[in-house]
């Protein structure tokens, strides 16, 4: 039971949250410094002030010594700013018997008090109360003309120290009010009430401070979050991440602590290992499964998950788990989203490689070391080569060939792949024009169009620009987007597409059946050509349900007046299906690989498609 007033006392004061370790050991390394020159310091003026070499000496001995205890191998927080602080308090002693017991030198003692404040720790205060007391009271009861310079302390000594014990008590307590108002201020966030980052942090320290088992940490990151905000507005986002911050509050523990730590991160420390914070994950993951009503519309949101603890952290740092889950929550970016993944070693070092590898790739077009290759896509017909596709490569001066899968979606993220769509559009367009006059008829010319690219508000007049200056008739290009393109904000994409069809360019859909497509948006969608992607290809001829679902994609695509390439055509078998399903085009290996244009001979008509040899390994395109 609370004693009546206790309670207020006991909010009034710090609770006592240890400093981040950083902070800490820069405030202490000052702090001792400033008690090492103090020392020094004592020992000069006690001898201007007539004292002996010796007692000068001794003078800097006692103030310095105490400083060996903050210097001791393994030494932990309360010992080392003890040691600090009782140097400190010796050299204002000191101060005192040097002036022989002037009351000026006692002002000394509130400097002090002022400067171990900067620990926020409890000890540093008490120690210096208790040298104040003893100190005044025994040795001005024993020496009183060396303690006080008036008759009033000189023949009351003990009331004296409780006096000045009482001033150094009052000068505490105001350190400790502000200490509890600066753990009061920035420690929340606005929006979300959660703690904040430095808060978060401070958390970590504590549990790792409190126990010696293992501690979790998860970091959270809502997937396409952006979106949300340009679509529906940041009321909107600042909406989903008030609901997100109470579900995740609710998948909790008692003794775990929720942070958000800035924009729409969050972070979960956890008092356990990795597998209570899987389990802590999971709960979110299916707590965030359900809708949200945002602007009163349901919204699906999803969340990458990085789980990381002090077992596989090689060490107890309060940042190294965070870093750990932030590396292991982008790695779930990276294999799809919505999901939770595991720290393990050795996702710092590829990580690091990846960021190398973004560093090479941002300057990787203007030292020639991208090149386009040239996929033919063939009549099924005739067999005749009716167009290409361009694909982009990278020759890194150490890493060898690139592939394409491995800094595409760096490319995306980072926004290179703006440079790079554009100087891959101009290499083809300006190549296709050069084949077309050598074969004396026109030939197609299909250039991937990332969502980045397509998000552009110029990218109508840059690829209006690149046709002028090629001279290529518009007809002549057709520009591949993916489903996932599409979905984000359906009706700018729409807009976006119409433009450039009206261009005179065709718009294909890539990747066809992998993404989000339905009926109604195809039917929206300006399109001239479907190309179903080549995981439905890939098993024809020997599974029934793939031919059924590829007969299924021609007949829509034929409904809709849409002409059909099949994509990644490697086998006589596939191809034989493919002509007897009435799929007009294809292109795949078994029509030619993905080469240099200088491998491509077009001075002639081209005849029938000619199978790639069977020794040829088949990799990606």
């Amino acid at each position: 039971m609370d004693v009546p007033g206790l309670g207020r006392l006991r909010r009034a004061l710090p609770e006592g949250r240890p400093l981040p370790d950083e902070v800490w050991q820069r405030r202490h390394a000052a702090l001792l410094r400033v008690a090492a020159v103090q020392a020094v310091a004592i020992g000069a003026l006690a001898l201007a002030r007539d004292w002996s070499v010796p007692a000068a000496l001794a003078a800097t001995v006692a103030a310095g010594y105490p400083l060996a205890f903050s210097l001791l191998p393994g030494a932990g927080r309360v010992l080392r700013s003890a040691g600090t602080t009782a140097s400190l308090l010796t050299t204002s002693v000191l101060l005192v018997h040097v002036f022989d017991g002037l009351t000026e030198a006692h002002f000394h003692f509130f400097v002090v008090v002022g400067l171990v404040s900067l620990y926020q720790d409890w000890v540093p205060f008490g120690l210096a109360l208790a040298v104040v007391v003893l100190h005044h009271g025994a040795v001005g009861t024993l020496f009183p003309h060396s303690v006080f310079d008036h008759g009033a302390a000189v023949r009351h000594p003990w009331l004296w120290a409780v006096v000045h014990g009482g001033f150094v008590l009052a000068a505490s307590l105001a350190n400790l009010a502000s200490w509890r108002l600066n753990e009061r201020q920035g420690q929340f966030d606005l929006l979300t009430g959660l703690a904040n980052r430095t808060r978060f942090m401070q958390g970590v320290v504590r549990l790792l401070s409190r126990r010696s088992g293992p501690v979790s940490v998860l970091f959270l990151d809502l997937d396409d979050f952006k979106d949300v905000n340009d679509t529906r507005g940041h009321a909107a986002g600042d909406q989903l991440l008030t609901t997100v911050s109470e579900r995740l509050q609710a998948c909790v523990r008692t003794g775990d602590e929720v942070g958000r730590l800035g924009g729409d991160e969050f972070a979960v420390v956890v008092d356990g290992d990795a597998d209570d914070a899987a389990a802590v994950g999971e709960r979110v993951l299916a707590a965030l499964a359900e809708p949200v009503e945002v602007g009163g519309r349901p919204l699906v949101v999803h969340v990458s998950i990085g789980v990381a603890d002090t077992a596989t952290a090689g060490d107890r740092r309060p940042g190294t788990p965070l870093r750990n889950a932030d590396l292991a929550m982008y790695r779930a970016k990276a294999l799809g989203k919505n999901r939770l993944v595991r720290y393990v070693p050795g996702m710092a070092e590829a990580a690091q490689d990846e960021v190398d590898l973004l560093q090479d790739l941002a300057g990787a077009t203007r030292a020639g070391q991208l090149e386009v290759y040239y996929q033919p896509t063939v009549d099924l017909a005739d067999g005749s080569t009716t167009g290409y596709e361009a694909l982009v490569r990278w020759h890194h001066p150490s890493r060898g060939l690139v592939p394409p899968a491995e800094f595409i979606p760096q490319a995306e993220a980072s926004g290179h792949v703006a440079e790079i769509g554009r100087w891959v559009l101009e290499q083809a367009v300006h190549q296709v024009a050069a084949w077309s006059a050598g074969a004396g008829r026109p030939l197609g010319m299909a250039v991937n169009l990332s969502p980045r690219q397509l998000d552009d508000d110029d990218v109508v007049g840059v690829v209006a620009a690149v046709l002028a200056a090629a001279g290529l008739p518009a007809a002549q290009l057709t520009l591949e987007v993916t489903e996932g393109a599409l979905m984000h904000d359906v009706d700018r994409v729409v807009g976006r597409l119409a433009a450039l069809r009206a261009l005179g360019v065709r718009i294909a859909i890539d990747d066809f059946g992998t993404g989000y497509s339905s009926m109604s948006y195809l039917r929206r969608l300006p399109a001239d050509v479907l190309k179903i992607d080549r995981s439905f290809v890939q098993d024809l001829g020997s599974d029934g349900r793939s031919t059924t679902l590829v007969a299924s994609m021609i007949e829509l695509a034929r409904s809709l007046d849409l002409e059909v390439v099949a994509e990644g055509v490697e086998t006589a078998a596939q191809h034989a299906v493919l002509g007897d399903l009435a799929c007009s085009h294809a292109q795949g290996h078994w029509f030619g690989r993905p080469r240099p244009a200088t491998d491509h001979d077009h001075g002639v008509r081209p005849s029938a498609a000619v199978p790639a040899p069977r020794g040829e390994p088949l990799v990606a395109s």
